[in-house]
């Protein structure tokens, strides 16, 4: 499995955004189609509430907030067993 550089991705993304087919894009630097447009997906540009969001930045968020509430979930099963002891 090939791992490509987000700079590279980012590029792909902005030539298929300039008119460029993702069959195009494919044969020339290699890429399957499926993964240009996974790209593209993933980092299409959304404004909400003026700002601008991508999807990778959602997923990153995602994923913070996930831990967030694993480590909120542990601190309170903590200070719960902490007032037994108290």
């Amino acid at each position: 499995m090939i791992r490509y550089k987000k700079e590279f991705k980012h590029s792909l993304v902005e030539m298929h955004n300039q008119g460029r087919s993702y069959t195009d894009l494919s044969a020339e630097y290699g890429p399957s189609v499926d993964s240009i447009r996974n790209w593209v997906k993933l980092y299409a540009v959304h404004e909400v509430d003026g700002e601008k969001w991508t999807q990778a930045d959602v997923n990153a968020l995602q994923k913070e907030n996930d831990k967030l509430r694993e480590e909120l979930e542990i601190l309170k099963r903590a200070a719960v067993l902490l007032s037994k002891y108290n």
